[in-house]
């Protein structure tokens, strides 16, 4: 599981499957304006879809948190 921790593996994740595909806009924003608009007509293949492009992005927050609020265990030898 040290993979979920790689900040490296995790941001070319956002880049590729994130925003893939690119052209004309990148996917994940057009499911997310389409959700914004009150996501009528949206099928549980579109729901999977934002699932799909969105996780790369859980990580990155995830890894965020981790790293901005919680800090490491020191341990002390006595």
């Amino acid at each position: 599981m040290k993979f979920l921790n790689d900040w490296k593996l995790i941001i070319l994740l956002c880049l590729t499957l994130g925003l893939a595909p690119f052209l004309p806009e990148p996917h994940i924003l057009g499911k997310i304006k389409w959700i914004a608009g009150g996501a009528n007509g949206m099928t549980v293949n579109d729901w999977f879809d934002v699932l799909l492009h969105g996780f790369p992005f859980i990580l990155l927050i995830r890894i965020l948190i981790i790293r901005l609020f919680i800090k490491p265990n020191v341990y002390r030898e006595y």
